[in-house]
This record gives C-alpha cells, structure tokens and sequence, in this order.
C-alpha cells in the first residue's frame, strides 16, 4: 500500500505542470523632496503619459496628443489609446511619449494596475513608474 501512495506521489508530482511567475521590476520612489515631482507635473511634461487607475478599476490617460484626458473602461481600450498616445498609427513611426507614470487609487484592484504596468510595457514605454494615490481623483 506504502509503493502504491509513493508511485502516485511521484506521478502527480512528475505531470504537474509550474506557472512561472513574472517578476515586475518597481524602482523605489525617491527619497529627496528636490527630485520628487507631483503628478501634475509628469501630466505637463511632453514625455510623460499618465494613467490613472480610480477606485471603479477605469483607466483614464493624459497625453500630449490628446486635448482632454481620455478614458478606457478597458484592456483593449487601453492598449489603443497608449498605442494612440505614443503615435504607433502615423506615419511617421513612434515619435510620442516614452514614459509612462501609473497613478493607483488606494482602493483600485490589484489586478488593473498590473494590466496598466503590462500595457505599458506592450507598447514599448521605456521607463514606467508607479506612484500611489490615497484619495479619489
């Protein structure tokens, strides 16, 4: 019965299958005040987009190219507006912004501010930051 319970252990150990997991690389937040921006800053800056993350989990981009901030209730949606806010439609290639800041509402899932950290990266943003945001914007 021992042989039994040890050839099945061995079994179920053999054909289980491990997910590997994504480590996600979050550079720690400065600690002198001199080199701490305001979100309102990255907002104005010309290679900085913004995503935000409310406590509903709805994304909501500021960019350069667009007027008014813009919203993507979701992943697709977000994956077309940072392609849109970077410029990968026009002609001329990707000429927008190159970094991107993710701003987390205290109480937004977990979940949706991986996905905008991932979008991030499948558009091609060379830096992306995330900073957190307590109250309700």
């Amino acid at each position: 019965m021992i042989d039994v319970t040890f050839l099945l252990l061995i079994f179920f150990m053999l054909t289980a299958s491990y997910a590997m997991l994504k480590a996600l690389n979050v550079p720690p937040l400065p600690q002198d005040e001199a080199m701490a921006k305001n979100i309102e800053d990255f907002e104005n800056d010309d290679d900085f987009v913004v995503v935000r993350v409310d406590s509903d989990n709805v994304y909501w981009i500021t960019a350069p190219a667009f007027s008014e901030e813009q919203e993507a209730p979701t992943e697709p949606d977000l994956l077309a507006k940072l392609r849109q806010a970077r410029g990968m439609g026009s002609s001329s290639g990707t000429s927008g912004p190159s970094r991107m800041l993710v701003v987390a509402s205290g109480d937004s899932r977990h979940e949706y501010v991986v996905t905008a950290l991932d979008a991030g990266m499948a558009v091609g943003m060379e830096e992306i930051r995330l900073a957190p945001q307590d109250d309700d914007f």
